[in-house]
């Protein structure tokens, strides 16, 4: 087999050939690390690495299968941890010269599930400073690039992680979603995402307590990041908001005919670039061919709603910025600074409207939700912006209109705002520049079960994304 199928081969797929000993952990974890050191010079989508400690771990995982007794359910597999969440012992930045090189000395509780799962952690994948942009640049690590098309971002704050995973350097990837960061790259760099319902997945205090806020999945296949959720959710004694029961998911396609699917083109407030739209109405076309049940809804939602939400985000974003940065602003990028200047100018009032224009959407998404198993939307209103791209002072255009800076063109925010609803990111083709598109598949509160069932049902249809050559980026064999 080739190194870049080894690459491209699914999570699923690599654990039952361990499992037969037809593949060893070494052999996919030298692929991978071979890949990463190929493409980084063009993507740059990884910050700290640790291959010669993940090649030593995969030596350890191929004793443990050579025995029958893997560690867990990810065991010898290639992980990227989002340069975010603390491993005891190993850098981390936040994307920020403010964090370069901190040495946390405590790990974070779903970093730890997944490293007593087995996963190996071969390097972190690179964000916006504080994942506080849809793009993934900044002073300490540079532009990260769309391994698609080099002029476009691969999205963010997940943007490294997209961009990994799009370019073979790694077989799973960590995020995390508080105004869409892991929908955004899954759309962008052509990968597969979910945004739990809040509760699912542990978090470290005090954004535990933030709804807006999730830890999540991201892989190249809707099975491999169900399995990696299976890993990710359950209760935690270190987080008093995670959910005691933790559904499972099935990993094998079943049957959608007769379920019921709402769908709107823009929420009713966006703007949609037209191929978007044309590839989500295709992806559509799919879903009826498999006997779903597919009608377009109008939500009634305002854009003023949306407004609130985007204050809430500074507010809390902002300040906690601002406390941390004090006295070195001058380190911080372009945008975290006017993320700053921005919270300084939101109203004591915007956490209360917030909460009171989440309830405004809900209340006419809950009624919808009484007639339809899901709703599903694109997930980003066009296919990405440029790589260098800043909301402090570009405006993107879509569809010959300007739209707002820093949210306008990602459609992901009402359902951090309305956090119980899970939301499964799926890839939906390519524009005419190579950039993929995607789709949110939006689930009823709490229901994963559903939104995954619709999207492995998809994939299977589609026949996946990566498992041949001509389906991959052309920087992946450049």
């Amino acid at each position: 087999m080739a190194d870049e199928d080894l690459c491209y081969m699914t999570a699923t797929e690599a654990l039952t050939r361990f499992a037969d000993r037809s593949l060893s952990p070494v052999e996919l974890m030298q692929a991978v690390i071979d890949r990463a050191e190929m493409v980084e010079g063009q993507v740059n989508a990884l910050t700290y690495t640790h291959f010669d400690e993940a090649l030593m771990l995969a030596r350890a995982a191929e004793a443990r299968y050579m025995q029958g007794a893997p560690a867990g359910q990810l065991d010898g597999l290639a992980l990227a941890v989002k340069d975010e969440g603390a491993i005891k012992g190993k850098p981390l930045s936040n994307g920020s010269l403010l964090l370069e090189g901190t040495i946390p000395d405590y790990t974070s509780p779903v970093n730890q599930r997944l490293l007593d799962s087995g996963a190996i952690v071969h390097a972190r994948t690179a964000t916006p400073e504080f994942s506080c942009a849809g793009y993934t640049w900044s002073r300490l690590w540079g532009i990260t690039r769309n391994p698609w098309n080099l002029d476009f971002t691969p999205g963010g704050s997940s943007g490294g992680a997209g961009a990994a995973l799009a370019a073979g350097s790694c077989t799973l990837a960590s995020g995390s979603d508080i105004g869409g960061s892991i929908r955004i790259p899954a759309s962008a760099s052509g990968v597969v995402g979910l945004k739990p319902a809040y509760g699912r997945v542990p978090e470290e205090p005090p954004y535990n307590l933030d709804i807006f806020c999730h830890q999540g999945p991201m892989a190249r296949s809707v099975g491999d990041t169900a399995l990696m959720f299976g890993v990710m959710a359950g209760p935690h004694p270190l987080d008093i908001a995670t959910q005691r029961d933790v559904p499972h998911i099935s990993r094998q396609p079943e049957s959608i005919r007769g379920m019921k699917i709402a769908w709107s083109p823009d929420l009713g407030i966006y703007r949609v670039e037209p191929e978007v739209r044309r590839n989500t109405e295709a992806a559509l076309d799919v879903l009826r061919d498999l006997g779903a049940i597919v009608e377009e809804v109008d939500l009634g939602w305002q854009a003023e709603w949306l407004e609130h939400g985007l204050d809430y985000l500074k507010l809390l974003m902002g300040n906690v910025l601002r406390d941390l940065a004090s006295g070195r602003e001058e380190e911080l990028t372009t945008y975290a600074n006017a993320l700053i200047t921005l919270a300084a100018e939101v109203p004591g009032t915007a956490l209360a409207r917030c909460y009171q224009s989440a309830g405004q959407m809900y209340a006419t998404l809950g009624p919808v939700f009484e007639r339809f198993d899901a709703l599903i939307c694109p997930t980003n209103g066009l296919p990405a912006v440029q790589a260098d791209y800043d909301w402090s002072c570009d405006v993107p255009v879509i569809d010959g209109e300007p739209v707002n800076p820093r949210y306008g063109w990602m459609m992901t925010l009402p359902f951090n705002m309305l956090g119980r609803c899970p939301v499964l990111a799926v890839p939906t083709g390519h524009a005419a520049n190579r950039v993929p598109t995607g789709m949110q598949i939006v689930g009823r509160p709490w229901a994963e079960v559903d939104v995954f069932r619709i999207g492995l049902a998809y994939e299977q249809a589609v026949g996946g994304w990566y498992d041949r050559a001509g389906k991959r980026p052309l920087i992946a064999s450049a």
